[in-house]
Parts: structure tokens; C-alpha cells; sequence
């Protein structure tokens, strides 16, 4: 797969490419009620701004907020794809609609538990990122999500600015 832009994402049958802000207004109208995996976007030639607070929902206590040291030392040059996140699949009934709504919430400063991609929320461009999903009929998500990171690890040398873990 080609991580480099956002042109090059849609090439590869993934659907929505929506706002952040428009998925938060319409509560995710638009997303499916499947399983699949879903990417956050942001155009590769603009260099960002990060901002010491996050706007993620303090979960459990927790704060979400990392240094601005650690989110330049985990920005990737060059590439469209900050996040590749799933859901549903093996026992979970989650959807691409609950999770990317929770996900949404979490990034509106609700205590929500979507702790993972979390550092998207201290870019100051966030409500302006772009949001695409992939229903997986037929392949677990996971498995796709694992492929999607394997993929983007081997082309930049690390996982995308977001993912935590691989």
C-alpha cells in the first residue's frame, strides 16, 4: 500500500474521507455499522503544530496529554496515514460507527476509552484531519490492522505517529 498521500489512500478502496469536525457534528452518520479498520489522515506536506494540552477526555484519571518533546520524537515525515486504528471482529461487537464515534468523543474532551491514537489530539489542526474507513468483509479486522501497521512500519522504519503499539 501507498502511505504517501491522501490521493494515494483512496486508491485503495477505502470509502468516507471525512473531517474530523464533520464527523463529530453528525455523530458519525456516515460511517458504517460493520467491522473493519479506519485511518486518520493529514496532508503529508504541511508540518504540524502541536499543542501542550490535549483535547482528549481525561480517562479514568488519567490525563491523555504527552510532552510536545514526545510527539515530535513520534511525528513521521512524509506520509498521510498518523493513526490506523480497528474495530469489530474476533468477540467484539464493536462497529467502524461505535468505534469511530467513540474515538470522536474521546477528541471532544468526553471520558471516553479510546486511550489508543490519543496523540492526535494535541495536533492543532485535529478537528481538521481526515477520517476514511474499510468494512472487512471476510478478514478479521485485526489481522488487518496488523498487516496495515506491518506495512507502514516497513516503509518509514516505525509505526504511524498514533499507534502506541504495533
Amino acid at each position: 500500500m501507498n502511505f504517501d498521500s491522501i490521493e494515494a489512500v483512496r486508491a485503495e478502496s477505502f470509502l468516507g474521507f471525512l473531517k474530523v469536525r464533520e464527523l463529530k457534528d453528525t455523530k458519525c452518520g456516515a460511517v458504517p455499522d460493520a467491522a473493519g479498520v479506519y485511518l486518520v489522515l493529514r496532508d503529508p506536506s504541511l508540518r504540524p503544530t502541536f499543542i501542550a494540552t490535549s483535547k482528549g477526555g481525561h480517562f479514568k484519571g488519567r490525563r491523555p496529554e504527552v510532552s510536545v518533546q514526545e510527539l515530535e520524537d513520534n511525528w513521521v515525515e512524509r506520509t498521510a496515514i498518523i493513526y490506523i486504528g480497528k474495530a469489530g471482529g474476533g468477540d467484539s461487537r464493536s462497529t467502524l460507527k461505535r468505534r469511530i464515534g467513540a474515538y470522536m468523543r474521546f477528541g471532544s474532551g468526553r471520558p471516553v476509552a479510546h486511550w489508543g491514537g490519543r496523540f492526535i489530539w494535541q495536533l492543532a489542526d485535529c478537528d481538521d484531519l481526515i477520517v476514511c474507513w474499510q468494512v472487512t468483509d471476510g478478514i478479521e479486522p485485526e489481522a488487518r490492522e496488523r498487516d496495515l501497521i506491518r506495512a507502514f512500519s516497513g516503509a518509514y522504519g516505525r509505526r504511524p505517529f498514533a499507534n502506541l503499539r504495533d
